[in-house]
């Protein structure tokens, strides 16, 4: 969220009725906006794979074709027994490019999760937490979760990029539900 600072100039009678200009402040603050087809991938190193210390930058790793999906929580129902393992096992996964897991958790709880999901790792598809959410946020996916996951939460999406860019996004209506990010929707 952004502040700006504007000034603006109020009218002021004197008492011989000149108009003299007071100037009174405004507070006003943006959102950020929901990430568009056409943007570019938000330029941060707050992911982490593995560890605390690894960082991961996805603008730095989506310059080709790839494909960034979000999911609400690890070892989630939907997440671990529809979503991911829809795209582990799609025939065209290895057509979509680089494909990268971001789940708004702590990068122990997203490595044991795709050993648990990919125990062989042939699927090549990197799981990686986003612990503080400033990834998700960056882009608008995020939503307030605290209800049942404790905190800010993920949006259930799918992200093809090309070039850095976005080509299409494939965000769930209700944030947690599975249909327009379904592997068979997004790959074909």
């Amino acid at each position: 969220m952004s502040l700006r600072l504007t000034t603006r100039l109020t009218p002021r009678l004197t008492p011989s009725l000149r108009l003299l200009r007071t100037p009174s402040r405004t507070f006003t603050s943006t959102r950020p906006s929901l990430i568009q087809i056409g943007d570019p991938v938000p330029n941060l190193s707050v992911l982490v794979e593995n560890s605390p210390a690894n960082k991961v930058n996805l603008s730095e790793l989506t310059k080709g074709k790839a494909l960034i999906i979000g999911v609400p929580a690890a070892f989630s129902p939907s997440c671990s027994e529809s979503h991911i393992p829809g795209y582990i096992n799609h025939p065209k996964l290895k057509d979509a490019g680089d494909v990268f897991v971001v789940a708004v958790n702590d990068p122990f709880v997203t490595k044991a999760w795709g050993a648990t999901l990919d125990p062989s790792g042939k699927s090549g598809i990197r799981f990686l937490g986003d612990p503080t959410a400033s990834f998700t946020t960056a882009a608008d996916l995020s939503f307030d979760g605290s209800a049942i996951f404790g905190g800010p939460r993920s949006k259930r999406y799918a992200m093809v990029i090309e070039d850095g860019k976005v080509k299409a996004l494939h965000v769930e209506p209700d944030n947690t539900g599975l249909d327009v990010s379904a592997a068979e929707k997004v790959l074909g």
